[in-house]
């Protein structure tokens, strides 16, 4: 099995890049909830909202292609950007990649 290197930037300043192993096949949200990370997915990761919208910085090619479905979540993204991706069909298939988490504290109530 190929191991690649997924590293996540917080747009929350209070939050620390994080670089973690990501292996072929595997999606940046159960990346990040196998880590701890609060990454939203209110549909539980099956491409049935917006809520683990995530910004591709580097590897765009590296990950599986976008699909019609995703596209139409991504357009109800809270600002969604032309390298936005939700978290649960960022499919890694050959290499690293490096994500923006946008900051979610509209998600989380505070």
């Amino acid at each position: 099995m190929s191991i690649f290197k997924l590293k996540i930037n917080f747009e929350e300043a209070d939050h620390q890049s994080i670089e973690l192993p990501i292996a072929a096949g595997e999606s940046v949200l159960d990346v990040c909830l196998d880590n701890g990370i609060d990454l939203q997915h209110n549909c539980g990761g099956v491409c049935g909202c917006s809520t683990c919208h995530v910004y591709v910085t580097k590897g765009m090619d590296n990950l599986e292609e976008i699909s019609d479905k995703e596209e139409d979540f991504i357009d109800r993204a809270v600002r969604p950007r032309i390298t936005s991706r939700l978290g649960c069909q960022c499919v890694v298939i050959d290499g690293d990649i490096e994500v923006t988490i946008p900051d979610q504290s509209d998600f989380m109530g505070h």
